[in-house]
């Protein structure tokens, strides 16, 4: 696979079954290098075959209305600054209409039980720049009041608050915006009588250094219009505050929700849960919520994520059906599908759900629907060779409905990938290897390695398609990976044997990471022990800067937006002001030192390896000047460096990035690595400075 291949990439996701059991309906999503953007289209499969549906320049999100007459989802417009806004179409074809014309655009949707109305999650700008256009907007000095004021994902932040507006499915109807209160609401769900939706927002009494989330209840009011403002309405918490990212009713109108009690359990297994209103017996492992129910956990026995961290995989929230729901589950590598059996539950107390493997194997789902009869399953998976496909599962049978990878193959030279796995301190550690054309015949310690470290720390590699693994596999290196202490995949003890370890430069997942090239070397003979790479992302490079200052093995390194020093961190990042105590623990309160010992900017000055330093200028998960910091540090101490910045890119220009942006990235990747491995000249392509 080469940079320019991305050009042919198609990914199937989200897949949504009509009420009908037959119609499927996912969004494709195509890269179109030359017009630098993303084609998104909805298409439909059914008993004829699989077309496309929708025809706009990019829409997402289709949900099918209950009574299986409408679909609702996202389109964006082609013109310059188009935002997301919500359409609706007859389900057997005809032009959608568009409900809503929000000046920030929609960003999540829900049908109401009777197929009436929707209620949407939609920005809206506070009252005092409401009027204001963009440049005034953007020439006005900011008045800062709380944290966070500015995400990776949506920039600035402080001006605006996420809101509920109800939306009739069709009529003349204006939108109803729901004063939902100061913070932002998202998630919503409608109790199945309608007359309640419950929803995530933030605590009013919101501690700003804590990432606490929080189930409301609304009353929903009766249908009318939002001429002067947002409708009061009565609203109450239904649990205490905690780190929850979805709630659900089921058709009984029971309340489920995702995540975990404490945001301070992270990193660890966020789980699903039960909201009670039964009495507690004593001794039961469940926590009261905000109004003296409790929360029952459904799947903390299993010590698995049920929101994996597989790339690609937006699967969030139960499945609901007649005995119980289906839930993404996340394993050693790989996320399937799991059925919770709730038929003779008992809340009270007593022994846990069982639970049964409905898709399995070595592969990652990356979304999926399921009937309520759960006789059918529709779902759409990766694995190491197959960037994304379709499937139907239905009487026992489990059967491919795209042929999207064929076409794909046909253009592009996808290297095999082998998964092995060698012992250290005691555990087994999983290492997925990708092979480049003609290793097989290469000879003993002629194949440079390059070895990349994922980000997170709470993520894992896996069976999943990995373009930059094949690229890199393209380019002639025997690519490797794996999954240290501190990842996900293997339950709350694995990923928190890295806590409060950081301040140690000899820390777990330090080590682990430090095994794994002469792991490689012993198990593939072509590979050369002398020309080893490494690189790594976010956490991965934060742990690619922790090894080279203990090393001179590598020849080559890339650290790309990486946390390099945590006291400019806590202070900058979107997640700063709560991160360092996740993964730094409660040391730092007795040691307020701790912070230079866990930062690879401390360390710098013993770096020896050539080094890249890429970063994206708009990323506020891990800001540029961590990458200044390290990149003047790697110059005071004569280590031969480059630092190369993307304009208008944040932390996913490597998985979402602007098109041209990730096939110069690879190119700015393939070149340094050449350079260094290779022995190759550079190649220009970039702004020198």
């Amino acid at each position: 696979m080469q940079p320019s291949d991305l050009d042919h990439l198609a990914v199937p996701g989200d897949p949504q079954l009509h009420p009908d059991g037959v119609r499927t309906v996912y969004v494709l999503t195509e890269v179109d290098v030359d017009d630098d953007r993303y084609v998104r289209t909805i298409h439909l499969h059914d008993r004829t075959g699989t077309r496309r549906f929708t025809h706009g320049p990019s829409d997402t999100s289709p949900r099918w209305s209950p009574d299986g007459r409408w679909l609702a989802f996202l389109r964006t417009g082609s013109e310059e600054g188009s935002k997301p806004q919500l359409h609706v179409m007859p389900t057997d074809g005809g032009e959608a209409q568009r409900r809503t014309d929000l000046p920030l655009g929609v960003s999540d949707l829900a049908w109401s039980p009777d197929s009436s109305r929707l209620v949407v999650v939609a920005a809206a700008w506070h009252a005092d720049v409401a009027e204001l256009d963009d440049d005034e907007r953007r020439r006005r000095p900011k008045r800062i009041t709380r944290l966070p004021y500015r995400t990776d994902s949506g920039g600035w932040i402080h001006d605006r608050t996420q809101r509920l507006y109800l939306v009739a499915a069709t009529g003349d109807r204006r939108p109803v915006e729901l004063d939902t209160g100061p913070r932002d609401a998202t998630s919503a769900s409608w109790h199945p009588d309608g007359t309640s939706i419950a929803y995530l927002s933030d605590p009013d009494d919101w501690p700003q250094t804590e990432p606490h989330s929080q189930v409301f209840s609304l009353t929903v009011p009766e249908t009318g219009t939002s001429a002067d403002g947002p409708i009061e309405v009565e609203r109450a918490p239904l649990t205490a505050p905690g780190m929850w990212s979805d709630v659900r009713h089921d058709a009984g109108g029971r309340v489920f929700i995702t995540g975990l009690r404490d945001p301070f359990e992270w990193p660890g297994t966020p789980g699903i849960w039960l909201l009670d209103a039964g009495e507690a017996p004593a001794g039961t492992a469940s926590g009261e919520s905000g109004d003296g129910a409790r929360l029952v956990p459904l799947t903390s026995h299993l010590d698995r994520d049920v929101v994996p961290a597989s790339p690609g995989c937006v699967t969030t929230g139960p499945r609901f059906v007649h005995d119980g729901f289906l839930t993404a589950l996340e394993g050693r590598g790989t996320s399937g599908i799991v059925h919770v059996d709730l038929a003779d539950f008992d809340p009270s107390g007593g022994a846990p759900p069982v639970v049964t493997e409905v898709v399995g194997g070595p592969r990652s789902v990356t979304g999926f629907a399921v009937s309520h009869d759960a006789e059918v399953v529709v779902f759409t998976a990766t694995d190491p060779g197959t960037p994304g496909e379709l499937y139907r599962r239905e009487n026992g049978g489990e059967r491919c409905v795209t042929d999207l990878t064929h076409g794909f193959r046909a253009k592009v030279d996808l290297r095999p990938t082998q998964r092995f796995s060698f012992q250290r301190d005691g555990v087994e550690l999983d290492v997925w290897a990708v092979l480049p054309p003609g290793f097989d015949a290469a000879a003993p310690g002629t194949v440079p390695v390059l070895f990349n470290l994922h980000g997170g720390p709470t993520a894992q590699y896996g069976e999943y398609f990995f373009d930059e693994f094949q690229v890199e596999a393209g380019a002639g290196y025997l690519v490797v990976g794996t999954n240290p202490r501190g990842s996900s995949g293997r339950g709350t003890q694995w990923a928190r044997a890295i806590v409060g370890a950081w301040v140690a430069e000899d820390s777990v997942d330090t080590l682990d990471l430090e095994a794994v090239v002469d792991a490689t070397c012993a198990r593939f003979p072509q590979a050369d022990p002398e020309r080893v790479g490494i690189m790594g992302g976010s956490y991965g490079g934060y742990a690619t800067a922790r090894l080279l200052a203990r090393t001179d093995r590598y020849r080559s390194a890339i650290i790309e937006r990486g946390l390099l020093q945590w006291e400019s961190f806590v202070g900058t990042s979107d997640i700063g002001p709560f991160f360092d105590r996740m993964f730094l623990g409660e040391v730092l309160l007795a040691d307020p030192e701790a912070y230079g010992a866990a930062s690879p900017v401390r360390t710098a000055s013993r770096i020896t390896t050539p080094t890249l330093v890429l970063h994206s200028e708009a990323d506020w998960r891990c800001p540029p000047e961590q990458a200044e910091q390290l990149f003047s540090q790697l110059v005071r101490a004569g280590v031969p460096t480059e630092m190369v910045r993307f304009p208008d890119e944040g932390h996913e220009l490597s998985r979402s990035g602007k098109p041209k942006h990730r096939v110069e990235r690879f190119e700015v990747v393939l070149d340094w690595h050449a350079r260094h491995l290779l022995g190759r000249d550079a190649v220009n392509g970039t702004e020198g400075g």
